[in-house]
C-alpha cells in the first residue's frame, strides 16, 4: 500500500526538520508539506529545507496551497485545495508532474480529474482528532468515490494499520497520514506496520464456503 506523509509541525513533539529527515529516511510513498497556516514566504523558505531532505532520500515531496512558491522553487508536485485549482491556469499545471486536491463528495472527485489532478485523496473516512465532531463519511464513500474516477486515489481522516486493509479494499490506492507519523515513536516501525497489516491480509484467500485460511 501506498503510504504518503501529511505534515503538521503542531502535532510534531520533536525539532520538525529531524522528524522531516526521520519520515523520508523511511521512503513513505511521498511527503506533503501541508503547513498552510504559514505565510507564503515563511512556507517557502521551510518548503526549500524540506525539498532537499525529501531529494537526498529520494522521496517526492509534494507541496501544498502555494503555486508561486512551488514554481519558485522548482517544484514538480503540488496538492491543493478545489477552489485554487480551478484557478491554476494550463501554463501553469505544466510545471507539476504530480498534482492533486482534496475531495469531500464524489461530484468533487469528478471534477478534480477533469481539472488535470493526477491522484486525490478523498476524506475523512473515520472519526479523527483533525476533525472532532466530525463523523467519518465512512467506506462506502471511499468506494463511491473510487469507482467514480480512473486516478489513483488515497483514503486520509483516520487511517491506521488496523484499518489500510478496509481501505485498501474499497478501491483505494493508499492512504494519506498526519498525527500518526506526526507523534509516532519510531517512524520505521510505524511505516513498517501498514505494510505487514497488507501482507498478511494479502495471503489469506477465501475458499468456497467463506473461510479464509493462509497460502
Amino acid at each position: 500500500m501506498d503510504i504518503i506523509c501529511v505534515t503538521n509541525r503542531t502535532l510534531c513533539g520533536e525539532d520538525f526538520l529531524l522528524r522531516m529527515e526521520k519520515l523520508a529516511s523511511a521512503h513513505p510513498s511521498g511527503m506533503i508539506l501541508r503547513e498552510k497556516d504559514l505565510p507564503e514566504e515563511a512556507y517557502r523558505q521551510l518548503a526549500a529545507q524540506v525539498m532537499h531532505i525529501c531529494k537526498e532520500y529520494q522521496v517526492p515531496c509534494i507541496l501544498h496551497s502555494f503555486v508561486d512558491a512551488a514554481l519558485e522553487l522548482g517544484a514538480d508536485a503540488i496538492h491543493l485545495p478545489l477552489p485554487v485549482l480551478r484557478k491554476l491556469t494550463v501554463q501553469q499545471k505544466q510545471h507539476f508532474r504530480m498534482l492533486g486536491t482534496s475531495c469531500h463528495s464524489v461530484e468533487d472527485a469528478k471534477e478534480a480529474q477533469t481539472l488535470g489532478c493526477t491522484y486525490l485523496s478523498a476524506g475523512h473516512i473515520f472519526a479523527t482528532d483533525c476533525k472532532k465532531g466530525l463523523p467519518g463519511r465512512g467506506l462506502d464513500f471511499l468506494r463511491e468515490v473510487c469507482q467514480s474516477v480512473s486516478i489513483p486515489v488515497y483514503a486520509i481522516g483516520g487511517i491506521s494499520p488496523e484499518t489500510i486493509e478496509s481501505v485498501r479494499a474499497a478501491g483505494a490506492r493508499g492512504a494519506c497520514v498526519m498525527s500518526g507519523l506526526m507523534q509516532c515513536e519510531d517512524v520505521q516501525e510505524y511505516l513498517k506496520a501498514f505494510q505487514e497489516t497488507h501482507v498478511c491480509a494479502s495471503s489469506q484467500i477465501e475458499n468456497k464456503e467463506g473461510e479464509t485460511y493462509a497460502v
